[in-house]
């Protein structure tokens, strides 16, 4: 059964303004299939497949003349990134617009490779697991199952087990894609400091505290952060500054692409575990991050998204700017409003309410208005928060 993703209008839009479109996401978060869903008249390459790649890479010319009319789908294309510069002298002498389709589950091999042979040619969409609102119609899954099960498609289209789907995405996540990236020589460690990174979720990312725990060098720690990011498993957020060079310099949080994998690396295989596990709070504030994430990604932007800690350690979960102001975002597991859950907002507001416009509190209970905030529950997330990206 496919399922309708919403990121599907910006990739028909692209199509049209750019001769490459190039979509870049985590693997299995559904690319290949929405593309060939798209576009079925389409020749389609996998370039994970090593026969089809070493054809193009003995000779790329030859197979550019067989592109049909319609165009060409190529997949994973950071496995053969030396085929972009034949791709760009192809776009620039037939001046067409959405003929070469490209995905990437890389995004380091790939923005270097573009920024060299596709700048200004390509557009570049990001495709994460499925949004709460894409699972809509599949069924109506409670807060619970979608914080464990994560987002990843073949859960939702296949009787498949969950505990054993993200062992095995794991296990050959690090086995080959990392070691495509670092000369890895103990898996062990990284193991180790995946499901470490997993136990930090939504704290400031102290690299030296990773570090000691695991035996690693600060310069390892950052370098494998590095890693997880350019490969959808991990992301930074950062802080608000009204210095933009701070906001580049001070500490970020990490947070994780998708929160079936983080229930995974945290050793929670069964509803129930999560239910009563101390991390539940920081894994049901990761899906409501991700999917504000997913609202910018879906509409072909670049998320503009940051947390606000002062020196008295006031916090508020998310500053979402819109034009010249900031909407505060507050994140909290429970189900029932407690009127400290509103305390960062309303420091805020006495601060600077001319820059802190309204506010919103995500939480698990039921929608509804409460003077100048709005409870929001994160099922109705998506609705109401499209306003502003």
């Amino acid at each position: 059964m496919y399922i309708k993703r919403l990121v599907e209008d910006s990739i028909q839009k692209a199509i049209l303004q750019y001769p490459v479109v190039t979509v870049l996401g985590p693997r299995q978060s559904g690319k290949s299939t929405l593309l060939q869903h798209l576009f079925p008249e389409r020749l389609y390459v996998n370039l994970e497949y090593p026969d089809e790649r070493l054809k193009i890479e003995y000779d790329p010319r030859g197979f550019l003349n067989t592109i049909p009319p319609e165009g060409v789908i190529i997949d994973e294309i950071q496995r053969l990134p030396e085929l972009l510069s034949y791709i760009q002298v192809e776009v620039d002498v037939k001046k067409k617009n959405g003929l070469f389709i490209l995905t990437g589950s890389h995004q380091l091999a790939l923005h270097e490779a573009i920024s060299q042979s596709l700048a200004g040619r390509t557009a570049l969409i990001k495709l994460l697991p499925l949004a709460i609102k894409e699972l809509e119609s599949v069924k109506k899954y409670s807060i619970d199952d979608l914080m464990w099960m994560g987002g990843y498609p073949k859960l939702f289209n296949e009787s498949v087990d969950v505990r054993r789907y993200y062992q095995e995405y794991i296990a050959t996540y690090v086995e080959r894609d990392v070691r495509q990236m670092i000369q890895l020589k103990d898996l062990n460690l990284f193991q180790k400091f995946l499901m470490i990174l997993a136990s930090r979720v939504g704290q400031l990312l102290d690299y030296q505290s990773i570090s000691n725990d695991i035996g690693v060098s600060v310069h390892t720690i950052k370098q494998w952060c590095s890693i997880l990011s350019a490969s959808f498993v991990s992301f930074e957020l950062r802080p608000y500054f009204e210095n933009i060079g701070k906001r580049l310099l001070k500490t970020p949080k990490v947070f994780f692409y998708d929160t079936g994998l983080l229930c995974a690396l945290l050793g929670i295989h069964q509803l129930e575990q999560l239910r009563v596990h101390p991390l539940r709070g920081a894994i049901f504030e990761n899906l409501a991050v991700i999917e504000i994430m997913k609202l910018y990604y879906n509409q072909w932007y670049q998320p503009e998204l940051y947390f606000y800690r002062d020196h008295h350690q006031n916090e508020v979960d998310i500053l979402l700017k819109n034009a010249q102001q900031y909407i505060p975002i507050e994140i909290k597991s429970a189900q029932t409003f407690h009127p400290e859950f509103l305390k960062g907002l309303n420091i805020l507001h006495k601060w600077a309410p001319e820059k802190f416009a309204g506010g919103y509190l995500i939480y698990a209970g039921a929608s509804q208005a409460l003077g100048n905030y709005q409870l929001l529950n994160i099922l109705n997330l998506h609705d109401e928060l499209l306003r502003y990206v």
